[in-house]
């Protein structure tokens, strides 16, 4: 039976040196048979295993001393030699991984590269900074654990549906975003020409059979909107507040704008003589250009603003530049404090019972349009700068009825002042 090495202390094998002649030697540590520390001349130290693996006799390395200490060292040897008893040839083994993993390599891409390759064009897209960071998060916090190291050819339907499932009944909206943007990179990828076949993160005739419907599982999240029955003696309150900020949100609330619109606005936009707001496609959400005809009530606040040199700004911040996206947002909130401060309930929203905030204006405007004019719908949706109809219908559009939207403003207007109790008639649309 051969001789047991005595079992070295992490101590005394740091201890263990070159005798200073000869090549390389090695040191018995004990603890596993065969477990040897071998030393250079010029003091680099590795882990050996001295063992039989059938009939053949292997020297196998463990790695390097200090980075593999004697305890991990004395692990991988017992690991080595439960292989050898299951038939397996741990060099060999070791040979074939590298093997796969370079040809692996020379075949495809993996997802998490794919998509670094993918976000250097697509951010390129976003002029706004937040939203570039937004794609990026987004893949990186929920794609890339369960598929970065994947190859985008090997990734299948049931690979995506780790990364969704998770999330699908939670954070619903964030799951669809996960969804289409993990679809996008892997439309890169195939376009590239690193995969091949259907897209797994495809939504119709893919997923839609295994994921439930957003709509069915988290209804959209509305911002809550001043009460129509409430709106005059809302816009009443706000214009008795003082500051720009309220200004700014009172200029929002006539002309059915975006908090961003109406903050970023500068002079050159406005042309007072013609009443006339003219937005750049470059600021606006859709990207195109849109223009918001300014009832006199509207001129007559843009008329009354102070004008700061050097600030183009139609709503300076105090410091300069365009007021934040929270400024607005604290005055509708001082507003309702003040009224919950006198016994009151507030200004709330009638739907989901909540206060309302800038944006909510614009369903308000919303509402106002559908239950109490006979304006069309589609002029209602051009005054809010949404899309209308069909790509072939936009292309056969060519005005945007900013006119015709003159008079649906100024009774927005007398709405909001109280003065317009009975249903508007939009009287061009009612003669024709």
């Amino acid at each position: 039976m051969p001789r047991q090495a005595r079992e070295l202390t992490p101590l005394e094998v740091k201890r263990l040196t070159h005798p200073g002649r000869g090549g390389n030697v090695t040191f018995a540590v004990g603890g596993v048979s065969g477990l040897l520390l071998q030393v250079t001349p010029t003091g680099g130290r590795t882990w050996l295993l001295r063992t039989t693996v059938g009939e053949k006799r292997r020297e196998i390395g463990l790695g390097g001393f200090p980075d593999v200490p004697l305890a991990q060292a004395r692990e991988r040897a017992r690991e080595a030699k439960a292989a050898i008893r299951r038939g397996i040839d741990p060099v060999e083994e070791r040979k074939a991984a590298r093997a796969s993993l370079a040809a692996a390599q020379r075949r495809g891409l993996t997802f998490g590269l794919a998509s670094d390759r993918f976000l250097v064009a697509k951010l390129t897209e976003f002029r706004n900074p937040k939203h570039q960071a937004q794609w990026r998060s987004t893949l990186d916090t929920y794609a890339r654990p369960e598929l970065g190291s994947m190859l985008v050819s090997d990734i299948t339907v049931q690979d995506v549906l780790r990364v969704l499932q998770p999330l699908w009944h939670d954070k619903t909206e964030t799951a669809t975003r996960v969804r289409g943007r993990v679809e996008a990179v892997l439309t890169w990828a195939t376009v590239a020409g690193h995969r091949t076949g259907d897209n797994p993160a495809r939504w119709r005739g893919n997923l839609d059979a295994l994921l439930p419907k957003p709509d069915r599982v988290a209804k959209a999240d509305n911002h809550p909107a001043v009460a129509l029955k409430d709106a005059a003696a809302w816009f009443a309150d706000l214009q008795k507040r003082p500051g720009l900020a309220a200004r700014a949100l009172e200029f929002a609330t006539l002309t059915a704008a975006r908090s961003g619109e109406v903050r970023g606005a500068t002079w050159t936009e406005i042309d007072l003589e013609v009443k006339l707001w003219t937005i750049p496609a470059v600021r606006m959400k859709a990207k195109r250009e849109h223009r918001v005809p300014l009832t006199p009530e509207a001129v007559a606040l843009l008329s009354a603003l102070p004008r700061l040199e050097g600030d183009a700004h139609v709503f300076p911040a105090p410091r300069g530049g365009p007021f934040s996206d929270m400024a607005l947002s604290a005055v509708m909130r001082r507003m309702h404090a003040a009224e919950v401060e006198a016994g009151r309930p507030g200004w709330l929203d009638p739907r989901s019972g909540r206060p309302a905030v800038p944006h909510g204006l614009r369903s308000t405007f919303r509402d106002w349009t559908a239950e109490h004019t006979e304006y069309p719908r589609d002029m209602a949706e051009i005054a809010l700068a949404h899309r209308v109809g069909s790509e072939v219908e936009r292309a056969y559009r060519r005005g945007d009825m900013v006119e015709r939207r003159r008079a649906m403003m100024a009774a927005w207007g007398r709405f909001l002042r109280g003065e317009a109790g009975q249903k508007v008639v939009a009287l061009s649309e009612a003669r024709g």
